[in-house]
């Protein structure tokens, strides 16, 4: 349901490059956004991107939280990997763990997590990963905000066991008829336009709507909005995304934040 006095929170997924190789715009989403999924070292980052990423969320006053995927450094996470539910969870407890303490290192502390990419996309529409997510978060600290793909089994999973849930929406991404992103390996996946993605940002968030690849029209909970780093041009469009909803009235602020 979409509140009254319209709200949004701006998220990124950063932290993601390794070694000598840079992936994503960290520096310009972190300009903009109010929250940040920082990679855990397994599909993305190091120990030292991971604490540099950290320090400078800080310094920009967004809150931190942990991004978990598969032990894929090679496909980014991207891939699908045969697990069973006890090692998913130990996978994840393992990353937000890792997470935490650097956080803690820095002065700060986390607020929420989100899976990363085939992990997100497979707890999205599998609840036996959901409920493995949801079991590894409770377990490393209860207060952590758990955050997933607008109607998935991710959301319903962590509010079984007593977890807060965001339900994220992408204003770059293109959907399903009922309610999944269209793979990336598919044409047009991506919305890369800026005009489109504003104006797709704007109708989820006042009206709580996308319209599917397939011309459907999609009702979607919006509590948080992913731009994501390795869109091309994405520091621009993420100045023009958080312009363009204070203008039309929309309150940008972390999820942590109470109205």
């Amino acid at each position: 349901m979409i509140p009254a006095v319209h709200r949004i929170d701006l998220n990124g997924d950063v932290g993601e490059s390794f070694g000598p190789y840079t992936i994503g715009a960290d520096e310009a989403l972190l300009r903009h956004n109010t929250s940040a999924h920082v990679a855990c070292g397994f599909h993305g980052g190091d120990p030292s991107v991971i604490r540099r990423t950290i320090r400078s969320a800080i310094e920009e006053g967004v809150t931190v939280g942990a991004h978990p995927g598969y032990l894929d450094l090679i496909g980014f996470g991207r891939r699908d990997i045969a697990m069973r539910a006890g090692e998913i969870e130990d996978l994840v407890v393992y990353q937000i763990g890792a997470l935490a303490g650097v956080a803690a290192a820095e002065g700060a502390r986390l607020h929420h997590v989100k899976p990363h990419g085939a992990l997100y996309n497979r707890a999205a529409r599998d609840r036996i990963p959901a409920d493995a997510i949801a079991r590894a978060v409770l377990a490393v600290d209860d207060t952590l905000l758990l955050v997933g793909l607008s109607g998935s089994c991710m959301l319903d999973a962590g509010e079984a066991v007593g977890l807060r849930t965001a339900a994220e929406v992408f204003a770059d991404r293109a959907y399903c008829a009922d309610g999944s992103l269209v793979p990336r390996d598919e044409p047009n996946a991506l919305v890369t336009d800026p005009g489109e993605v504003t104006d797709r940002a704007l109708r989820l968030v006042q009206d709580g709507e996308v319209t599917a690849r397939t011309g459907e029209v999609v009702a979607l909970r919006c509590d948080t909005m992913c731009l994501h780093g390795d869109t091309p041009g994405v520091g621009a469009l993420a100045a023009r995304l958080r312009s363009s909803l204070e203008e039309g009235g929309v309150r940008v602020l972390p999820l942590c934040i109470e109205p």
